[in-house]
């Protein structure tokens, strides 16, 4: 058939640029956010860190809150100029740089750097401005650090301190060291040559120097070490040390009978040192690997304020930005109508339009979740209800993906911790009755059980998943057991305590 032409109309939705950066704004973590804030005060030039300490409610004579950063006007300049905030609004990004008259508080822009301002009651502590906040900052020293840093402590000698510091630079990660002596020895040059003697010497020494069990050689040894460290008046130590030493295997496949029977001691004697065993760590090394705790700046606090719960936006978390003020008002009269520095302030103008909307959502979606889940503020975790989107997303008149962008990567400060925000949205499980329950308040049920359990006789799974029947709650083994794990509690066997 030959080419033809047709013609083909269709509608389509299609988010604009300030659409796409709001939604992009919303679903950022606060850490994000600022980051993000930090870029566009980089490289935009009409924007401005409002490094201006305001207190709450503080404000000027006239009702506005004053501003330092921004360069004054000429002297003279303000009489013949039009407000700063009528050249703002005038211009709209577009080539309209008409300058008309305004009431004061006209300037959208203007009010919202105002307002982030007067809302953030931080202070800035630091004695001087040149100080590096990097300095505070804690750093966690690698396992080799830390033993090279104990290393120092010894009085040796400058052969006997390096065969110590070529042993500690050859252990994994673990804490193992997985490379022979004689290899060790034959690596490193020296004169005359270290020997397999001296660098045994030297591995001893730091086995010794902090944890025990780092520098083992073998699983065995690990765990040897660490009971060796133990005072010898240990209960089970003496039938542990038998186990690690030839009986780990059989332990491993729980071969209680045949364990009692080739160290020859009594049942409560080998559920002693097995328990000890349990206890020890096979891997000591990782120990130094560990990550600090991650602290979060919560978005969100709930109060209780005349005997109600209300959720704030958190002061920390506002943005400290504003429209240069001076730079906007002279490229308005200049008049640069489709040059790059028009994009700019537009854009700038769209990010803290953008901005405030965004915390005006977050807060909206948290005082919504606060008020559905007020007993979860009075009464704890146990009185925590079922909630999904769709409900939150029903009752705000927003979509659905809106309340998850709002609730994502989002945390609450209140008086029973910080939660993260989909922490108020427990899946629904059914009740006998035909009622209904949250997962969160099974598993505290759980965790209220275990607690109050007898440790010489802890429940299993399957008398967990009794008792819940017994309260009313349809919950299987399998899923009681999924939710233990995630309460990081052990097994009932290794519950149990002498």
């Amino acid at each position: 058939m030959p080419p033809t032409l047709e013609l083909r109309s269709k509608q389509h939705v299609a988010l604009t640029p300030r659409l796409q950066q709001s939604v992009r704004l919303l679903q950022l973590s606060s850490l994000e956010f600022q980051h993000e804030l930090r870029q566009a005060l980089d490289n935009n030039p009409f924007l401005e860190y409002d490094d201006l300490i305001v207190e709450e409610g503080e404000s000027t004579a006239n009702g506005a809150h004053e501003h330092d950063g921004a360069a004054p006007l000429e002297p003279g300049a303000a009489a013949d100029a039009a407000p700063v905030s009528d050249v703002v609004d005038s211009y709209d990004g577009v080539g309209n740089s008409e300058v008309t008259s305004a009431a004061p508080g006209d300037d959208p822009i203007g009010d919202f750097g105002q307002d982030w301002t007067s809302r953030s009651a931080s202070r800035n502590n630091s004695d001087s401005d040149d100080v590096d906040p990097g300095a505070w900052a804690h750093v966690q020293p690698t396992m080799h650090e830390h033993l090279h840093g104990l290393l120092h402590l010894y009085p040796l000698s400058e052969r006997d301190r390096a065969a110590a510091q070529i042993v500690i630079e050859a252990l994994d990660d673990d804490g193992y060291l997985r490379e022979s002596l004689d290899e060790l020895a034959s690596a490193f040059e020296a004169d005359p040559p270290l020997s397999e003697e001296e660098l045994r010497v030297a591995l001893r020494l730091v086995q010794t120097l902090d944890r025990p069990g780092v520098g083992a050689r073998s699983l065995s040894e690990c765990l040897s070490l660490q009971l060796d460290a133990m005072p010898a008046e240990t209960p089970g130590r003496a039938a542990a040390l038998e186990i690690v030493h030839h009986h780990l295997e059989r332990l491993a496949r729980r071969e209680h009978a045949e364990l009692q029977k080739q160290l020859g001691c009594s049942a409560e004697e080998l559920r002693k040192a097995c328990a000890l065993v349990r206890r020890l760590d096979p891997k000591p090394g990782q120990f130094y690997s560990r990550a600090d705790d991650n602290y979060v700046i919560p978005d969100v606090i709930v109060r209780r304020v005349k005997g109600r719960w209300v959720a704030t936006i958190n002061p920390a978390v506002l943005p400290r930005a504003r429209i240069h003020r001076v730079y906007a008002e002279l490229f308005a009269q200049s008049g640069g109508a489709g040059s790059p520095l028009a994009q700019q302030l537009q854009e700038a103008r769209w990010l803290l339009r953008n901005a405030e909307q965004r915390f005006t959502t977050i807060q909206r979606v948290a005082q919504c979740i606060v008020s559905y889940q007020k007993a979860f503020f009075d009464y704890g975790e146990i009185a925590l209800k079922p909630l999904v989107l769709s409900k939150l997303a029903e009752e705000l008149g927003l979509h659905e993906s809106t309340v998850s962008r709002a609730s994502s990567n989002k945390y609450m400060a209140t008086p029973r911790g910080i939660f993260e925000f989909r922490h108020f949205f427990p899946r629904e499980l059914a009740t006998e009755t035909g009622g209904r329950c949250s997962a969160a308040a099974v598993r505290a049920l759980i965790k209220e059980m275990i607690e109050q359990e007898d440790v010489r006789n802890p429940l299993s799974d399957v008398a967990l998943a009794q008792m819940l029947s017994q309260e009313g709650m349809i919950v299987a083994r399998r899923t009681v057991a999924k939710y233990r794990n995630l309460l990081k509690v052990p097994p009932a066997q290794l519950r149990r305590q002498a």
